[in-house]
């Protein structure tokens, strides 16, 4: 049998800046999915991919489509819990991304023969993405395919189900070749197996519009487990049931379809990308590099506290045993703690301070606010009060905290103390007093809401400057040039430098693809760095901050580039670090503009929240179903009446407000019982 994999990892450029496209290229379907429909008006060649997991697995789909729209699909199957051996050629960094992990050559594939012929299924009709990544081919000799691609969601197994419908007005009998390839490799938890195999019936009668459903699958073994675990139905529901508590928890009705969609996807992202591991389940932030890992920004500062919002179960377990996995590693001395922990948790990585103490402070403590579980505060609350601690003794004699770096890991310089860093500490202060107060410690409150005070006033007296021209902040001493991350204190509800700094983010920071790293006349544009967590921070500090409409039309605009664009359909990572992959944790950013920056909300204790309702000029209403609030399910809808906003929250039959207010007027909501 001829080799059919390429080992190692595969660096498929989708050259996706260079190409000159219509930004709207796709289109959002009646289902709430997106359509790529192929005519001869459309740009080619093209190339893309996209990301899909679950709790055993990981795929990226790389699909190139020529100028004949010809399709080539290229499966990267990644198996995160299988770890295998380095070898000798590789560099020692290699063992944490030593993924059990296999890419199928496009042309082994199963072959359709009819009178004599094989039918080959080349050019491509449409491709349909919601949740599921569909192939819809131009029929031959009136048989027409589809290839519907999904992961199982417990189990190691990527399923590819092939469709046969025929559309001529005739039966139609042809034969299947049979695929059942196995391979074998050592690895540290025993013998891997890769299996490659399809299940179709040999012979196949077709008469006129019927149609013919078989798997191939692509999964893996460990010791002596059997392929008979490889139940693509099974697959397949557990897709759709997921797929179900993306579309209906925390659903999101506006005025514009381009937001309610990717919303919807930027929950499936976010939400799948959670893998078994010995910590428990974690989420991880995927992109062909990063699995069943935690890291202090992705996990415990982006999509922490996102999930309690969500509603799901998994996200809400999954965040829990980051935070756990983290307080199980406070050091003993006065060290920094680790900022990651790889390679199933058992690869701490503690060479670097990123700053990340704020960052845990910060998450952690927003976290268990919009959890409203209090025991797991009691639980949590050493590893709140060492991280604010530590920030607090690494303060140089500005009072601004110091670190070696940021999220950044030194790709660019920082200083000594950098506002992102001060930042996040000034927002842990902010809801771990709270906290503090709901578990008895007055005293130590009031210290936590002086330091905030005092975060405050060095955020302004330390970073405050002009910048380029703009009056915003500086990121560390020594910065001349403007930093994506001066949108941190707007994120934080620091209003005093708020014009200069929207400003600098929105006029010259700004490109197509969001929010530069740095701006810097001295560099090409093929040397602009951009990173999409920046953009999204930036969006939901500016509707935080009352700038809706400036912020509304560039959330538009980065909303259906991402959607409907040159690369689909959820935020990514960078450019041109790792080619802009689908990492998870932006996506719950996302959703975070939305329910922190348009709303405003808040959590003031453990059943109390505040928001500012802010509804945009040319939007009648607004509202978020199944929108968990302190572990429970509510709605929360906003409709404009009379020079107001009325605003209401429910939960069944039960009104817990029902108020008119007025605009950008800031209300507290209770929904204790």
């Amino acid at each position: 049998m001829k080799a059919i994999f390429f080992f190692g990892f595969l660096f498929f450029s989708s050259s996706i800046l260079g190409q000159e496209i219509d930004q709207n290229r796709w289109e959002i379907t009646d289902d709430g999915g997106i359509v790529l429909r192929l005519n001869s008006a459309t740009p080619l060649p093209l190339k893309d991919n996209i990301e899909m997991a679950g709790k055993k697995i990981s795929s990226i789909i790389y699909y190139e489509i020529d100028k004949d729209q010809n399709l080539t699909i290229r499966k990267d199957v990644i198996f995160p819990q299988l770890r295998v051996f380095n070898k000798t050629n590789e560099p020692d960094w290699k063992k944490y991304r030593a993924y059990f992990r296999r890419e199928v050559d496009p042309q082994f594939s199963p072959q359709i023969s009819h009178d004599q012929k094989s039918i080959v299924h080349a050019k491509v009709d449409s491709i349909q993405i919601n949740g599921i990544l569909s192939f819809h081919y131009a029929p031959v000799h009136g048989l027409k395919l589809v290839k519907h691609l999904y992961p199982s969601m417990d189990v190691r197994l990527l399923v590819e189900e092939w469709q046969l419908i025929n559309l001529n007005e005739d039966e139609i009998d042809f034969s299947i070749s049979a695929i059942d390839y196995h391979e074998m490799e050592q690895g540290y938890k025993g013998t891997y197996s890769f299996v490659y195999q399809s299940q179709a019936q040999e012979q196949i009668a077709l008469s006129a519009g019927q149609s013919y459903t078989f798997p191939v699958l692509h999964g893996a073994l460990l010791n002596e487990e059997s392929s008979d675990r490889f139940d693509y139905l099974k697959a397949r529901t557990s897709r759709e049931e997921f797929l179900d508590v993306c579309e209906n928890n925390l659903k999101l009705k506006t005025p514009d379809s381009v937001l309610n969609t990717l919303f919807y996807f930027a929950k499936i992202r976010a939400s799948e990308s959670i893998f078994e591991s010995s910590m428990g389940l974690v989420h991880s932030p995927g992109g062909g590099n990063y699995y069943v890992g935690i890291w202090a920004n992705d996990q415990i500062e982006y999509s922490g506290p996102f999930f309690p919002y969500l509603g799901y179960e998994n996200g809400n377990q999954a965040a829990y045993n980051a935070y756990l996995k983290f307080l199980e590693n406070i050091p003993e001395d006065e060290s920094h703690i680790a900022y990651a922990f790889e390679v199933d948790g058992n690869f701490p990585m503690t060479h670097l301070d990123r700053g990340d103490a704020a960052m845990i402070a910060y998450g952690t403590s927003l976290y268990l606010l919009n959890s409203g579980d209090v025991n797991q505060a009691r639980k949590l609350w050493p590893l709140i009060q060492w991280s604010l601690e530590y920030c607090e003794r690494l303060k140089n004699s500005s009072r601004a905290v110091q670190s070696e770096s940021d999220e950044m890991e030194g790709r660019i310089e920082t200083g000594d103390a950098n506002l992102s860093t001060s930042s996040l500490y000034y927002g842990g202060l902010k809801y771990s007093a709270p906290i503090a107060h709901e578990l008895g410690m007055h005293d130590y409150t009031e210290t936590l809401e002086q330091r905030q005070k005092e975060m405050e006033r060095v955020i302004e007296d330390y970073f405050g400057a002009t910048i380029q021209g703009f009056e915003t902040y500086r990121y560390f001493e020594e910065n001349v040039n403007l930093r994506h991350w001066i949108c941190l204190p707007l994120t934080m509800g620091i209003t005093q430098r708020k014009q200069g700094t929207i400003a600098a983010l929105f006029e010259k920071l700004w490109t197509d693809n969001g929010i530069l790293v740095e701006y810097n006349d001295l560099k090409s544009e093929d040397e602009q760095v951009f990173w999409d967590r920046a953009t999204l921070y930036a969006l939901r500090g500016a509707m935080k901050v009352g700038e809706m409409e400036l912020a509304l039309s560039k959330l538009k605009a980065y909303s259906a580039k991402r959607l409907l664009g040159d690369h689909v359909p959820y935020p990514v990572e960078a450019y041109p670090e790792n080619n802009m992959k689908h990492l998870s944790a932006e996506s719950a950013l996302y959703c975070r503009i939305f329910i922190e920056g348009l709303l405003g909300i808040e959590p003031v204790d453990f059943t109390t929240f505040k928001m500012t309702p802010n509804l945009p000029v040319d939007w009648d209403d607004l509202s978020l179903e199944n929108f968990y609030l302190f572990g429970k399910a509510y709605t929360l809808a906003i409709s404009k009446e009379e020079q107001q906003y009325r605003v209401s929250l429910t939960t069944g039959q039960e009104v817990v407000y029902n108020q008119l207010v007025a605009p950008q007027a800031t209300i507290e909501i209770s929904v204790e019982e």
